[in-house]
């Protein structure tokens, strides 16, 4: 374990960051989600580290492929930094244990509500589970940041919980990522002495 160990916060993409549409891989697609590269950059301003953790079932159903998943996430990340982001980290779940083809056909441990990107963001940077933050919309984001050991916030944006998957019970609810950041600045300013 590396000594310094940095404040975390994991986001989920579609429907925190940007509108959810249906499989998103165009370029021409991308919207941002009101209010996203703000709370980002208030984040990345108070020294969090910011992962993002991404279901991409539409790889596992053939709908695109992973260099156009690539592409998109490149022109994403590209607009973040110019708003002043900046993304430690992209983790990605290709697979679908039922409706996947071919190789992405796996019932695999990274895909939510399954921990694996959160375990290997950890095994890749310094990050402490307890004291890191999960932000999603879905609760299968809730209960992999539960699961993992994470403060969690689920937004009211994209799905906003209604994805009926778990049952897991997330520690706040926010309207958006902008106020989810603005609460976890928050809670950190209260703990300082």
């Amino acid at each position: 374990m590396a000594s310094h160990v940095n404040k975390t916060v994991f986001v989920d993409r579609d429907g925190v960051i940007i509108e959810d549409g249906e499989y998103l891989h165009r370029v021409e697609d991308l919207k941002l989600v009101p209010g996203a590269v703000d709370g980002l950059r208030d984040l990345s301003a108070a020294g969090f580290q910011i992962i993002i953790v991404t279901n991409q079932a539409g790889i596992a159903r053939g709908f695109f492929t992973e260099e156009e998943y690539h592409a998109f996430s490149n022109q994403l990340l590209s607009i973040l930094e110019k708003g002043g982001v900046r993304i430690r980290a992209v983790y990605f779940c290709p697979h679908h244990p039922t409706e996947g083809i071919g190789r992405y056909k796996v019932d695999c441990l990274c895909r939510k509500p399954r921990t694996g990107m959160l375990q290997r963001a950890a095994s890749e940077q310094p990050i402490e589970a307890s004291s890191s933050w999960l932000i999603g919309d879905k609760t299968s984001d809730i209960q992999a940041g539960s699961d993992f050991g994470s403060k969690t916030i689920l937004v009211r944006t994209g799905y906003g919980g209604k994805d009926g998957q778990c049952a897991s019970e997330p520690d706040y609810v926010a309207a958006d990522l902008l106020e989810a950041a603005r609460l976890i600045l928050k809670q950190i300013l209260k703990k300082q002495p």
